[in-house]
């Protein structure tokens, strides 16, 4: 049912939302039977990608990377998302009140996976890492995301349309700072704690 659910937010969103909403997964189950999974797509197809393909900027010139220093940088890469959900989801429910929304923690969680499902399923462009490509597949997965955000929130978090859009704009506002966040401590990380060695070009 889960999986079905992530199908049918893609394809048919508000219908799919509503359906969510009569159901309760808990966050355990989220984390278990959801982002266990979808953050492995991004981190497993950089990692097959960087090491196999290459990385390029304008499709030339690839340069790999040595299995020895992708693996840790995969691992800490997938356990950097599994945390960036975690706090998008606290800040949902930190800040639901204020917009008149009184769910539990596992609503936010559900709200926050569903919503970057497609931003994790973009990650398999992760496997030709070529940047103009791996950037277009990004924005179009992140509108799409903003898109299943705003159309989830009235649903979800059980609130009038017309606050749900406030609502879903400080969720969008916390989701960049979060994935800028993110960003910038995989370049600390790639600089100090797990230093790149490439091997080829």
């Amino acid at each position: 049912m889960f999986l079905q659910h992530m199908m049918g937010v893609l394809y048919h969103p508000k219908r799919e939302w509503r359906s969510i909403r009569n159901e309760h997964y808990s966050t355990a189950h989220v984390f278990l039977a959801q982002i266990s999974i979808l953050a492995a797509i991004p981190a497993v197809s950089l990692f097959i990608g960087t090491t196999q393909v290459g990385w390029s900027v304008t499709g030339g010139d690839f340069v790999t990377l040595s299995i020895a220093s992708a693996l840790p940088a995969a691992i800490a890469f997938y356990v950097a998302m599994w945390v960036a959900v975690g706090i998008i989801a606290y800040s949902i429910h930190w800040m639901e009140k204020t917009y008149g929304g009184n769910v539990g923690f596992d609503e936010c969680m559900v709200l926050t996976t569903f919503t970057a499902t497609p931003l994790f399923v973009a990650g398999l462009a992760g496997l030709y890492p070529m940047l103009w490509f791996n950037v277009i597949v990004g924005m179009i997965a992140l509108a799409y995301s903003v898109y299943l955000l705003y159309s989830g929130v009235p649903e979800i978090m059980q609130i009038p349309e017309e606050r749900a859009f406030f609502f879903a704009t400080s969720i969008l506002t916390v989701g960049l700072v979060v994935l800028v966040g993110l960003l910038a401590t995989t370049v600390i990380l790639w600089g100090t704690f797990v230093p790149l060695s490439y091997v080829g070009g």
